[in-house]
């Protein structure tokens, strides 16, 4: 395992990614990157460890990321610096591909609630800053693995979660549409976008299911390929790798193919 690696720099904060691998294999493997939670204002790479722990001993090369959280008071890394991260990180791992031993053209994305939404904008939508280092890399994933992420941050009126999307995102759905309508999944999906696994907790009280059922219709609607599974008994935070190995396993093995 590789702790601390930088795959960027923005106005001189460093990017920071961990890589987790098993032992060598004599042909390239299939990477996951990961994609931590926290409402893209808390959060670390660290909070994946588990699951990337899990995929690194089933053969994957697993990649944790962690990316610009918003900071309301200052009023920095608002929208669309979050995206802008996971992106330069699945071009960095397919720019430094020979040297982990990763075939770059079989890189899924795995992220739970904000990360799950992160995950799902990775397979649905192509680089959005051209201009990036690596840039030559796409950042369009083949698949993913979306546990309880939201899709349409509009539709969270109340506080709490009211002022955290205002703060991530400049303002209120009336005042910055653009930015609301960009942030979304639904926004960017149609038949090019990469095949999901979508796994959401019937008792969750912070992403509500919507959210996930809202992401299958519209995913089956282009005629992609979804898998969706809702949980009974299971609320936000249960979605531990206990509970979801199996399944995540089985997808990744068959659109990454695991065994060539």
């Amino acid at each position: 395992m590789e702790r601390g690696v930088v795959y960027g720099t923005i106005a001189g904060e460093s990017l920071l990614l961990d890589v987790y691998r098993s032992l060598p294999h004599a042909n390239p493997r299939p990477a996951v990157v990961l994609i931590h939670g926290g409402g893209m204002w808390t959060g670390s790479r660290a909070h994946m460890e588990d699951p990337a722990r899990q995929l690194a001993q089933a053969g994957y090369v697993a990649v944790s990321v962690d990316y610009r959280l918003v900071d309301a008071e200052a009023g920095c890394h608002r929208w669309p610096a979050q995206l802008d991260d996971v992106q330069r990180a699945v071009r960095w791992v397919r720019a430094h591909a020979a040297g982990y031993g990763v075939d770059p053209g079989r890189v899924g994305a795995y992220g739970w609630s904000a990360g799950g939404q992160l995950a799902a904008l990775l397979g649905t939508r192509d680089t959005r800053d051209a201009t990036a280092p690596m840039a030559s890399h796409s950042s369009r994933v083949t698949c993913v693995v979306d546990l309880a992420g939201d899709v349409d941050l509009a539709s969270y009126t109340r506080p709490p979660a009211l002022h955290e999307v205002i703060a991530l995102l400049g303002g209120a759905v009336q005042e910055e549409p653009e930015r609301y309508r960009d942030a979304s999944p639904l926004t960017w999906i149609d038949q090019r976008s990469a095949a999901f696994l979508v796994i959401h907790g019937a008792r969750d009280d912070v992403v509500p299911i919507e959210q996930s059922r809202r992401l299958v219709a519209a995913l089956r609607a282009a005629g992609v390929e979804v898998e969706y599974v809702e949980l009974t008994g299971a609320g936000h935070d249960d979605l531990t790798w206990e509970r979801v190995g199996p399944k995540v396993l089985a997808f990744l093995a068959r659109h990454l193919r695991l065994g060539v």
